[in-house]
């Protein structure tokens, strides 16, 4: 088998998801295409030795419709014979483009593929490509009678059941931009590509930031908000939940691109290119679709399990800060180190693009490994349905 290395991972800024965001006039295949283009450029790369671009992206539809990744790897001017896919793994989505694109590398499917992720929310705003309708209520209904229910209905029993209230989740939420300001701003200024875009007035010009993220955040500024899913029909089905999940302790609607260059050991040395991490292990479940949020638990487990490394030696964690109570549930569960748990911020400060999160999450782990000398970090995600996945990587 070969090993399977990352060469690099490179990222647009994070804009927030919703008209008048600074990305929401640029197309998705364009914020894509731009990132690949630079990907190859960086490292003097034949676009033409990429065997696969595996794509992830959750609302395909509209323009992130018919293969977006075909689109955008044609967009970028790579050859006819570059193919692309795009997969669905809800907010995993990059994230298993990955474990595809390093699986396929160790089983000698693929010498040079790239694991990348989009997602316009401003644009193909999210549930667009569900039509109107709930697309569970009639296949599930035997099985679950009263309903599935959103992901904020499930960060609200998660918080519920590990009794996190309020104060605890906008701490945590404030946390999260603090760290970004202090930690992941300068520790991933190297990832972030710039976007060519125009402003208010039609003015062009480049955004390199993270629009989403906002320095001077509080808990007491977040205890203002109200909480979003809390409704006379909510209340009515879960009359014991004291609501808490709030638009300043959930991650905001993103708009992002990710791409990570993904090679064998061999090519990479033989191309004179440095690999900078491998991928160790990989995890994969399905979890309860009601609480849905919970799936990072067994997925770490069997991760850990897999790999035979014990939580202890894991340098950092990236547990995906799609609503505050996650990352707190993660951390309760395993009795693990606070300060390596997110170090750099999260999705709440970050941005949660979700088709781009995962190749996110490992672009800031394999940063903050390089900038402390750690050796393994350990990603996990959440996934709409009840699912979710785990990768270890380890720096070289």
């Amino acid at each position: 088998m070969s090993t399977a290395v990352i060469v690099d991972v490179l990222r647009t800024p994070s804009a927030k998801g919703k008209p008048g965001g600074t990305l929401s006039v640029v197309h998705p295949a364009t914020l894509l295409a731009g990132l690949l283009r630079t990907l190859v450029g960086k490292h003097d790369l034949d676009p033409a030795l990429v065997d696969d671009v595996i794509t992830g992206c959750v609302t395909q539809s509209g323009e992130q419709a018919l293969n977006i990744g075909r689109t955008a790897v044609l967009a970028a001017g790579f050859p006819v014979s570059v193919p692309a896919t795009t997969i669905d793994r809800q907010c995993g989505s990059s994230q298993q483009a990955a474990a595809f694109a390093a699986q396929g590398v160790s089983a000698g499917a693929y010498d040079v593929v790239i694991a990348c992720g989009v997602e316009s929310m401003s644009r193909a705003p999210m549930f667009s490509n569900a039509g109107g309708k709930d697309p569970s209520a009639g296949p599930l209904s035997a099985r679950y009678p009263d309903g599935l229910v959103a992901q904020g209905i499930g960060a609200e029993l998660v918080a519920a059941q590990w009794k996190f209230d309020r104060e605890q989740l906008d701490e945590y939420a404030a946390r999260s931009h603090r760290l970004a300001v202090k930690v992941g701003l300068g520790q991933q200024a190297d990832q972030i590509i710039g976007v060519s875009t125009t402003d208010a007035s039609g003015a062009p010009i480049v955004i390199d930031f993270d629009e989403t993220v906002r320095a001077g955040t509080t808990p007491e500024s977040l205890s203002t908000l109200r909480p979003v899913f809390e409704s006379d029909e909510t209340t009515a089905r879960f009359p014991d939940i004291k609501w808490s999940i709030t638009a300043g302790n959930s991650s905001p609607l993103t708009d992002g691109a990710t791409a990570a260059l993904i090679m064998s050991e061999e090519k990479a040395l033989a191309l004179g290119l440095t690999p900078r991490a491998r991928f160790h292990s990989f995890a994969v479940v399905g979890s309860d679709p009601l609480l849905m949020l919970t799936g990072p638990l067994a997925a770490t487990e069997k991760v850990l399990d897999r790999s035979g490394i014990p939580l202890s030696d894991i340098d950092t964690y990236e547990v995906n800060e799609a609503f505050a109570p996650v990352p707190l549930m993660w951390q309760s569960h395993f009795d693990s180190d606070p300060e390596r748990l997110n170090p750099a911020g999260g999705a709440i400060a970050l941005g949660h693009p979700l088709g781009a999160s995962g190749g996110r999450l490992l672009g800031s782990m394999l940063a903050y490994l390089e900038a402390t000398g750690g050796r393994y970090g350990l990603q996990t995600m959440c996934e709409g349905g009840g699912m979710a996945n785990a990768t270890i990587i380890e720096r070289l």
